[in-house]
């Protein structure tokens, strides 16, 4: 059984950051590129960061470009969004998601369809 679980979530003042990891069980996991997707309120979802299987490839969202990073440990199933100069706008569900994909990340961002396994959730609120 495949799980994916995110954590690092929490409340933030604007400017301050966070670490967002997610952990996933149950799959060969360097066989997954992984991505973060973020939805707010009434909103839609956002692909916000993806990387690679091997973690040679990478992409971002423009409205967070310069300020997350995303980044894997394949030996610890495990990938993490670091998140610094965090804005109100920012505020959002987090999700991790994985996909059976190899290749590079140019895919990632606008194909949420082509991820086979979604986490909860974890909840960032960045007050102004």
């Amino acid at each position: 059984q495949v799980q994916v679980v995110e954590s690092g979530g929490g409340l933030v003042q604007a400017g301050g950051s966070l670490r967002l990891s997610c952990t996933a069980s149950g799959l060969t996991f360097d066989d997954y590129a992984m991505g973060w997707f973020r939805q707010a309120a009434g909103k839609e979802r956002e692909g916000v960061s993806c990387i690679s299987w091997n973690g040679g490839s990478k992409d971002y969202a423009d409205s967070v470009k310069g300020r997350f990073t995303i980044s894997r440990d394949n030996a610890k199933n495990t990938v993490y969004l670091q998140m610094n100069s965090l804005k109100p706008e920012d505020t959002s569900m987090y999700y991790c998601a994985a996909a059976a994909r190899y290749g590079g990340t140019t895919w990632c961002l606008a194909r949420a369809y082509e991820y086979n396994y979604w986490g909860q959730g974890t909840q960032v609120t960045v007050s102004s």
